[in-house]
C-alpha cells in the first residue's frame, strides 16, 4: 500500500504537509494541496481505516441489527427500502454497514458482543423482538442506537405513523359508505400491531360503528396462508364484511385469492386493503388500495439521528421522530351493494 511517505517524498514535502493536505487543514498553501491530493490519487493512496480509527476514535462503521423471524430477509419490501435509504444516507455522510449477528468466527456471541467486537460507531435496530433481553441490553448500552418503529425509555427512534395509516384506511372506507369493516392484524407482540389495533377501534368508533369481535382476527405479517384462512372465516360469517383491512399488501394475496375463488368480486361484493404501499399493490389485479409507508424518509432519518449522536455525542438528546405516510388509492375499494 502506499503511504504518506511515499507522497511526501514524491512532492518534496514534510510527512505532516501531507497528512494536513489530506485532511483539510487550512495551514497550507491551496497550491500544496492540489499536488498532494493529486499525487495520491496517480499513485492510488487509500488512507488506512485502523489507523484513522486510532486517531479519530471512530470506525465509521455502522452495525445494523436485523432479525426476521419469517425468514424472508431483505425480501422483506418494507424494511428492505428503508434498510436501503439508511444505508444510502450512512454511506452519503461517510460510513459502512456492517450486519449484526449471533456469531462471531463460528461462536455464539451476544448482539452487543458482537457490535464490541466489530468496532462498530452505533447500531441501528429494525424487525427485531424488541423485547429479547439481547436487544434490551443493546440498546440500553452505552452505544448509541436507534430504534425503528419501536421506542425505549430516553433512546432515540424513528416511527412510522401507525395510528394515522390506519385512520386514513378506515376513513377513507368510511367515505365510500362501509359499516361492516374488518381487520386481520399483524402479531400481537408488536408494538406497531398494537397501535394500528387501537386506532382501528377508536376510529370505528369516532363514526358511531361498533365493531363485532368476529370482525377482528388474528394473522402474521406477511402471511399469506393465514391471512387466506383469516378470510374464509370472515366470508363464512353469517353477516359477513363488506370491506376486509389486511396486516400488509402482501398477506393481502392471500385474502383475494380466497375472496375470487368464492365467486365475489373486487371491489363489487366486498372492497379490500392493505398496508405499505409496495411496489407489488401497484401491479396487482385489482390495483389495491393501501397506504403507502415513506420508507425512504423512515432509513434517512434514522441514520441522521444515530451519526447525530455518534458525532456530536455531548449535545445530542434522545428524540423520537413520527414519519407520516399518505393514502395510495386503487381499484380495490368501492362502495358497497349491501
Amino acid at each position: 500500500m502506499v503511504s504518506i511517505k511515499v507522497i511526501a517524498a514524491e512532492c518534496g514535502v514534510s510527512v505532516a504537509t501531507v497528512s494536513k493536505a489530506l485532511n483539510g487543514h487550512s495551514d497550507i498553501s491551496e497550491a500544496t494541496r492540489q499536488r498532494v491530493t493529486e499525487t495520491a490519487r496517480r499513485l492510488g493512496y487509500m488512507p488506512n481505516s485502523m489507523a484513522r480509527a486510532l486517531k479519530t476514535n471512530r470506525t465509521y462503521n455502522i452495525g445494523v441489527l436485523f432479525v426476521d423471524e419469517a425468514q424472508s430477509g431483505l425480501t422483506h419490501e418494507y424494511f428492505a427500502a428503508v434498510l436501503d435509504s439508511f444505508k444510502k444516507e450512512a454511506e452519503r455522510r461517510g460510513y459502512d454497514i456492517t450486519f449484526i449477528n449471533h456469531h462471531i468466527g463460528g461462536k455464539a456471541s451476544s448482539y452487543l458482543e458482537h457490535c464490541r467486537y466489530r468496532g462498530v460507531d452505533g447500531v441501528v435496530a429494525a424487525c427485531v423482538q424488541f423485547g429479547d433481553p439481547e436487544v434490551v441490553e443493546l440498546v440500553q448500552s452505552d452505544l448509541p442506537s436507534v430504534t425503528i418503529d419501536h421506542v425505549f425509555n430516553n433512546r432515540s427512534a424513528v416511527l412510522s405513523d401507525n395510528a394515522e395509516g390506519i385512520r386514513t384506511l378506515v376513513e377513507h372506507l368510511i367515505r365510500l359508505g362501509h359499516r361492516r369493516i374488518a381487520y386481520i392484524h399483524g402479531e400481537r407482540h408488536s408494538s406497531v400491531t398494537e397501535k394500528r389495533l387501537a386506532s382501528f377501534y377508536k376510529t370505528c368508533a369516532d363514526h358511531g360503528i361498533e365493531v363485532p369481535d368476529a370482525y377482528v382476527r388474528p394473522a402474521e405479517y406477511r402471511g399469506v396462508v393465514a391471512c387466506a384462512g383469516r378470510t374464509q372465516e370472515l366470508l363464512a360469517l353469517p353477516t359477513p364484511p363488506t370491506a376486509i383491512l389486511y396486516p400488509d399488501d402482501f398477506s393481502s394475496v392471500g385474502g383475494i385469492h380466497v375472496i375470487q375463488e368464492a365467486g365475489l368480486s373486487i371491489p363489487g361484493d366486498i372492497s379490500v386493503a392493505g398496508y405499505d404501499g409496495i411496489p407489488l399493490a401497484q401491479v396487482m389485479t385489482p390495483q389495491l388500495t393501501t397506504y403507502r409507508q415513506n420508507t425512504e424518509m423512515l432509513g434517512r432519518q434514522a441514520a441522521v439521528l444515530l451519526i447525530q449522536q455518534i458525532e456530536n455525542p455531548r449535545i445530542t438528546l434522545p428524540e423520537q421522530q413520527v414519519v407520516s405516510g399518505s393514502l395510495q388509492p386503487g381499484a380495490s375499494t368501492a362502495a358497497p351493494r349491501r
